[in-house]
């Protein structure tokens, strides 16, 4: 059976949205979805599944989680060999020892016209970031929190984008290992 991660966006932010990770996992089983395991409260997911195409499966977590839970949160879904991939693409690996400083955007396409040279503009002199496919990586030193770059990312690629930290990404690569 297919692995997959299920990147869930804007759950669990500020009391909004709320989605306990326990009650999330016994929804996805009862959508059909088998060892399903979750990383910390942001909606971090791993599943198998038998069903083989992204597009379906997307709109049926996005359909139960709804009927579930109320709202229809925006889900970017990974197969394993696409995360793989992402992670295999890191292009600072200088940075990984500092997992809290190098962010992975997974996109949910591959934009069309990304506006490179506004975000070079908007870049601190300590920023660094490169565009790799579906994935924007952006290693910021001194956080995010105030990152004008991490503000403006989904805006000036003109697609949605979900990130996550280098310790999440190894906490799910991990997970995928365990299988």
């Amino acid at each position: 059976m297919p692995h997959w991660i299920a990147l869930i966006r804007g759950i669990n932010v500020g009391g909004h949205n709320k989605m306990p990770m326990a009650e999330l996992r016994t929804t996805l089983e009862s959508a059909g979805c088998c060892s399903v395991r979750t990383y910390i409260q942001s909606g971090n997911v791993v599943f198998t599944s038998p069903n083989q195409s992204k597009r379906k499966l997307v709109k049926h977590l996005g359909d139960t989680i709804e009927e579930y839970f109320g709202f229809r949160p925006a889900i970017l879904l990974l197969s394993k060999d696409d995360f793989r991939t992402a992670v295999a693409s890191n292009p600072f690996l200088d940075a990984i020892a500092a997992a809290k400083t190098l962010h992975f955007f997974f996109l949910d396409s591959a934009p069309r016209s990304p506006d490179i040279d506004a975000l070079t503009k908007i870049a601190t002199s300590t920023e660094r970031f490169k565009l790799v496919d579906t994935v924007f990586y952006l290693h910021s030193p001194d956080g995010i929190g105030r990152s004008k770059l991490a503000a403006g990312v989904e805006r000036k690629l003109g697609v949605p984008t979900t990130a996550r930290n280098f310790r999440t990404i190894q906490a799910l690569s991990e997970m995928l290992d365990a299988e």
